[in-house]
C-alpha cells in the first residue's frame, strides 16, 4: 500500500514538477561476473563475482556495482528493481570480425577452401545487396541476431555499394549500439560487379565517414574495411592512406594470413618481404587497426604487429570450418599482442560468442594450448574492448562505462544444462560449462546503454 501511494505521489511529482526528478536509473538484480584485468585464478582481483549483486545504471552507465545487501538501501522505495534470480549478469558480447552481407550464406556447403568458398560463395551473394531493400533487411536481422545472441558490439565488414554500409548504421542507430562498420573497398581480382575504382573508393568512404564516424546522440564508428591484400592495388592502398591519414581516429578493418595459399598469393603481387609488410608499408598499422585470422603469420609479423600495438581477432569456427589452420594464440598473447573473438559469420558458422569460445577451447586443444574459462570470457568481453581500443568505454562494469550488458541462465536453459550446471559450484566450472554447451537459448535478455533490447520469449 504505502509503494502504491508512493508511486503515485512521484508520478504526481512527474506531470507538475518534472525538474525536479533525479535522471532516471536502472537497478537489475542478480548473480554478477565481470573481469578487471586479464584473468587469473590465482589472482582473484582479476575478477568480481558476485552472488547477489545490483548492477545501478544512470543515463546509460554504470553508476555503482556491488552486493544486494549493501546497495539495497540506497534504492529508493518506489523504484522497480528488475530482478533475475536465475540469471549471471555480465558484460555484453564483443565480436571483433564479422560480415553482415554473409548472413544468408551461412553454412553453405563449401567443400573448398577460403578462395573457392569466396568465388563460389560470397562474391555471387554481395552482388544481391545492389538491392537496397534487400541490405536492409538483412541488416536489420543482422542485428537482431547480435542482441539476440548477447552481442551488444561487434567491427562489422559491410559490401562496396556504399549503402549496405547506411543500411547497418541505420540498423544499429535504432538500438543505439556501439558499432563499427565500414564500407569494403576493391578494385581488383573479384567479379565486376564488386569492382570500383581507386577515387571512386576514396569519395564514397569519405562521405561515409563524416555522415557516421562519431555522429552526434549515437554510438557509431567508421572503419577503413580493406577485404584483404589481394583484392587491393598500390593506388587503392594509397588513397586508404590518404584517408587513414586525413581521419586519424577512424579504424582500419582487414584480413590477413587466413590461408597459406592466400600468403604466397600476396608474395606473387607485392614485393614486401611478408604480408603484414604490405598494410605496414602503407602506415595502415596501429591502436585502431583489427586484422583477422592472422593463422599463419611468422614470428617478425607477430613482433612488428606488438610494436605498432596493432590487434587480431581469433575466429576459430571460421578457420575450422573453412579448414584454413589452427590460430598460435599462444604465440601471440607471448608477445603482448591485443586478441578479440570473431564469429567472422558466413564462412563462421554461429553468431553465439558462446559457441565462439567452444571452437577456440578446440582450436588450441589441437595445439597443447590451454585455454580457461575465465580467459575466454575475457576474450569475449574486456579482452574484446581492448582489441577494439573501447576499454575505457565497455568490457567491463566499472563506474562511468557504457551499460551494455547480458544476462545468461546459470540454472540452465535446456535439459542437459540444467542437470549439468546443477553439479557445478565453482564460477569456473560453471562459465566453462555455458561455453561448451550454450548458445543463443540461454540469454535471457541484452540490455545495451541500459535498456533492454531483447528478451528470451
Amino acid at each position: 500500500m504505502i509503494n502504491k501511494i508512493c508511486k503515485c505521489l512521484v508520478l504526481f511529482i512527474a506531470l507538475i514538477f518534472p525538474s525536479l526528478l533525479p535522471a532516471k536509473k536502472t537497478y537489475v538484480r542478480g548473480q554478477i561476473f565481470h573481469l578487471l584485468t586479464e584473468p587469473d585464478l590465482d589472482k582473484p582481483d582479476s575478477y568480481q563475482w558476485i552472488e547477489d549483486g545490483i548492477l545501478i545504471i544512470s543515463d546509460g552507465k554504470i553508476e555503482q556495482i556491488g552486493t544486494w545487501e549493501n546497495l539495497n538501501k540506497n534504492i529508493p522505495i518506489f523504484a522497480e528493481v528488475i530482478h533475475y534470480p536465475d540469471g549471471l549478469i555480465m558484460p555484453g558480447f564483443i565480436d571483433t570480425h564479422t560480415h553482415y552481407p554473409q548472413t544468408d550464406m551461412i553454412a553453405a556447403n563449401s567443400g573448398g577452401d577460403l578462395l573457392h568458398w569466396l568465388n563460389t560463395y560470397t562474391f555471387p551473394f554481395e552482388e544481391k545487396f545492389g538491392d537496397k531493400a534487400y541490405a536492409e533487411n538483412t541488416a536489420h536481422f543482422f542485428v537482431e541476431e547480435l542482441l539476440r545472441n548477447g552481442t551488444t558490439t561487434a567491427l562489422i565488414f559491410t559490401s562496396t555499394q556504399p549503402h549496405t554500409t547506411d543500411a547497418i548504421f541505420f540498423a544499429a542507430e535504432k538500438k543505439n549500439m556501439r558499432i563499427i562498420a565500414g564500407k569494403v573497398v576493391t578494385d581488383r581480382n573479384v567479379p565486376a560487379y564488386l569492382l570500383e575504382s581507386p577515387e571512386q573508393a576514396y569519395i564514397s568512404s569519405e562521405a561515409l565517414i563524416n555522415k557516421w564516424h562519431h555522429k552526434p546522440n549515437t554510438r557509431l564508428l567508421y572503419a577503413i574495411t580493406i577485404r584483404f591484400a589481394p583484392t587491393t592495388s598500390e593506388k587503392m592502398f594509397e588513397k586508404m592512406m590518404q584517408l587513414k591519414q586525413q581521419y586519424p581516429d577512424v579504424y582500419v578493418h582487414t584480413h590477413i594470413s587466413e590461408t597459406k595459399d592466400e600468403v604466397e598469393w600476396v608474395k606473387t603481387l607485392y614485393p614486401h618481404e611478408h604480408y603484414l609488410a604490405v598494410y605496414d608499408y602503407y602506415h595502415l598499422l596501429g591502436r585502431n587497426t583489427l586484422l583477422a585470422h592472422g593463422i599463419h603469420l611468422t614470428d617478425p609479423e607477430f613482433k612488428r604487429i606488438a610494436a605498432t600495438k596493432t590487434n587480431l581477432a581469433f575466429c576459430p569456427t571460421s578457420n575450422l570450418f573453412l579448414g584454413s589452420g589452427l590460430f598460435d594464440f599462444n604465440g601471440a598473447q607471448q608477445h603482448g599482442i591485443n586478441i578479440g573473438l570473431g564469429t567472422d559469420v558466413g564462412a563462421g558458422t554461429s553468431f553465439s560468442q558462446l559457441q565462439t569460445m567452444n571452437e577456440a577451447y578446440k582450436v588450441m586443444q589441437l595445439q597443447k594450448q590451454a585455454l580457461s574459462s575465465l580467459n575466454a570470457f575475457y576474450l569475449a568481453t574486456l579482452g574484446g574492448a581492448k582489441a577494439l581500443n573501447l576499454d575505457d568505454k565497455l568490457g567491463n562494469f566499472l563506474p562511468g562505462k557504457e551499460a551494455d550488458f547480458v544476462v545468461l541462465n546459470i540454472q540452465g536453459a535446456t535439459p542437459l544444462l540444467k542437470r549439468r550446471l546443477a553439479i557445478t559450484e565453482q564460477l569456473d566450472d560453471k562459465l566453462f560449462v555455458l561455453m561448451t554447451l550454450a548458445d543463443d537459448r540461454s540469454v535471457v535478455a541484452t540490455y545495451v546503454a541500459g535498456q533492454r533490447v531483447f528478451t528470451q520469449q
